[in-house]
């Protein structure tokens, strides 16, 4: 007989590196595929995406600083503890998604590729964006790439685990800081991949997670003057988007609306999306 209480997960958010309730105590629902009650998640609150904002741009600093080569091992590194708890992540998939569990092993399989595959590209961005440019004089110019700061993201609900590493992987890729708005229909691989982030080296507040509301939250996000482009990937609402838009407008946002879903091939495209070219002259030495 098993006298032992069940101890059931408590879902926080992921700001900073850590994994606070949200400040406003509120909670919502998630269901199984079935349509029965699974869990409580976190709602987060203006407050939480405030501190989110705040750890971000913390997290922009040392991140940003790293060395290409450096960042593209953290994502390796990212990618090997996603394949040890793949089974993990495909048991969450199933169970909120619905469907065999073949289908969900492949999603994690090409998630995880595809992390890979954004990891490989940190140490090249430069040699294939950046530019030496031929100018008349003694100069040599050129175009340099530089991360655009901190990126806010909405993950989209499906593909939910391969559509969240497809918006996360682009934004972290080139320096920038990012925080993810997690899908309202399937959050919890969201909070598991924050669990792999914390133990991937990854600096506190490089990568941020809310779990919540996006009408709530994301127009709020939009108008903040601390965050610098968005990621519109996953709002399935046009209303929502266009508003966003709006929001963002006020302090000359950089606004990603891609129509590239995120289980189509991952491109070069998403990537320079958020980033800056910045243009040097020196003068030629003697």
């Amino acid at each position: 007989m098993n006298d032992r209480l069940e101890v059931r997960k408590t879902y926080k958010l992921y700001v900073g590196g850590q994994f606070p309730r949200s400040e406003s105590g509120r909670v919502f629902e998630v269901n199984t595929a079935d349509g029965e009650f699974l869990t409580n998640m976190a709602k987060a609150s203006r407050k939480d995406a405030r501190d989110a904002v705040l750890a971000a741009r913390k997290g922009f600093n040392s991140w940003s600083a790293a060395t290409a080569y450096n960042r593209g091992q953290v994502m390796y590194r990212i990618a090997e503890v996603m394949e040890g708890r793949s089974a993990q992540f495909a048991e969450e998939l199933q169970l909120l998604g619905g469907g065999s569990a073949k289908k969900a092993r492949q999603e994690v399989e090409q998630a995880i590729d595809r992390m890979v595959w954004y990891a490989g590209w940190a140490d090249k961005l430069t040699q294939v964006v950046g530019t030496a440019n031929p100018v008349a004089g003694p100069y040599y110019n050129f175009s340099v790439p530089e991360p655009t700061g901190v990126v806010v993201a909405a993950a989209p609900s499906t593909p939910a685990l391969l559509g969240l590493v497809n918006v996360l992987a682009p934004i972290i890729v080139s320096g920038n800081s990012a925080i993810i708005l997690a899908s309202e229909l399937q959050p919890i691989v969201a909070i598991t991949m924050a669990e792999v982030l914390e133990s991937s080296d990854m600096p506190a507040g490089a990568v941020n997670i809310l779990t919540g509301s996006a009408a709530e939250i994301l127009p709020w996000l939009a108008s903040h003057g601390d965050v610098n482009a968005l990621d519109l990937s996953g709002v399935d609402d046009p209303e929502l988007a266009v508003e966003l838009e709006r929001e963002a407008a006020g302090t000359l946002k950089r606004v990603q609306r891609s129509t590239v879903r995120a289980d189509k091939t991952p491109s070069l495209l998403q990537m320079i999306a958020f980033l800056e070219i910045k243009t040097v002259w020196h003068p030629m030495g003697l």
